[in-house]
């Protein structure tokens, strides 16, 4: 006779799935996801094909399908990341990383609304460094592995005019690339830039 054995775990961990970079997390309509490594872009496709990047979330943050209306909503692990599925019941425990969501998502319209291309990634990259980076001897470290066309996507820029300003910018000292990583350069932050 077989056993049964129940864990002393509460619900959210018996929940937690790993999750590997560049899979999608399952979009259900009754359940959040917290995240708690990783990273997490979410988007939607236009009907033109275009891919739009709604936000990038870390540790700590919520996703799921109820916090956008978009048919073709999706939350793509740009990392390899591990999350819960929070059932509706338990959502008001999640109120603060709500109010995170919505800060976040405005923080990023600001810089995507950006006139200028160079301002426009300036502006992510510091953004990227705040919430994703760690501080190294030469500057902050982003270990997202964001590739041009990432960029691109979440600027509404071509792959091309990214490729050319992240050259610019190596040239200038503003940062550094060391294999697939990005360091933004100590003198060079933090970015501040005034349109009028």
């Amino acid at each position: 006779m077989k056993v049964l054995s129940f864990s002393p775990n509460p619900p959210m961990d018996r929940t937690k799935q790993l999750f590997p970079r560049r899979s999608l997390l399952s979009p259900r309509h009754d359940y959040l996801w917290v995240i708690q490594s990783g990273v997490v872009r979410t988007r939607c496709i236009q009907e033109d094909g275009n891919i739009v990047t709604l936000g990038l979330w870390g540790s700590g943050d919520v996703v799921g399908r109820i916090l956008h209306k978009s048919n073709s909503y999706a939350m793509e692990c740009l990392t390899p990341v591990v999350a819960s599925l929070i059932p509706k019941d338990r959502w008001h425990e999640f109120t603060e990383a709500m109010i995170h969501h919505i800060q976040h998502s405005g923080e990023l319209m600001e810089i995507i609304r950006c006139r200028q291309a160079e301002s426009s990634i300036l502006r992510l990259l510091n953004w990227l460094g705040n919430r994703f980076g760690q501080k190294v001897e030469e500057g902050q470290l982003i270990d997202l592995r964001l590739t041009h066309q990432d960029i691109a996507d979440l600027l509404g820029i071509t792959r091309v005019t990214v490729t050319r300003l992240l050259k610019t910018f190596e040239q200038q000292g503003i940062i550094q690339r060391v294999q697939r990583q990005l360091i933004l350069s100590n003198d060079q932050l933090p970015f501040w830039h005034y349109e009028i």
